[in-house]
């Protein structure tokens, strides 16, 4: 476990644009069961977390399409939760970061740590806008 000032503005990243954070599986469950379409990212303190992934996250939200739902799990620090969130991306194998899309309970749509390490933001956010403007 990460102490919690050490992951407070990692979280803040997305806390401030509106994601919601899910701390229990009994949360992942409740926001999982919601209609519509449902943002899930895996956060972590890895540095392409900082760089990629996050602010990929907040760019893609400036598109005229987006998910209904934007909801966050804290890998290495809210364990049940990411292992509940996870257990809903199968096939995909747990990855942090990583981000999922999913339509009514169904995953759509998945960006593994491979497709997010080493590429640009902006490169991200375009993957989600691409997804958001299919699904949304």
């Amino acid at each position: 476990m990460y102490p919690a000032e050490l992951v407070k503005p990692m979280r803040e990243d997305l806390t401030n644009v509106g994601f919601q954070e899910l701390h229990t599986v009994a949360d992942v469950e409740e926001a999982m069961a919601k209609k519509g379409t449902t943002l899930v990212v895996v956060n972590s303190v890895c540095g392409c977390a900082a760089a990629n992934a996050r602010p990929g996250a907040r760019i893609s939200l400036q598109n005229s399409k987006v998910p209904d739902n934007l909801v966050t799990v804290f890998a290495g620090v809210d364990r049940e939760a990411t292992d509940k969130a996870r257990d809903m991306m199968v096939p995909f194998p747990p990855s942090s970061p990583s981000m999922a899309l999913f339509k009514d309970g169904e995953l759509v749509h998945m960006l593994e740590r491979h497709h997010i390490e080493g590429r640009p933001a902006e490169m991200i956010s375009e993957n989600l806008v691409s997804a958001y403007n299919e699904y949304c």
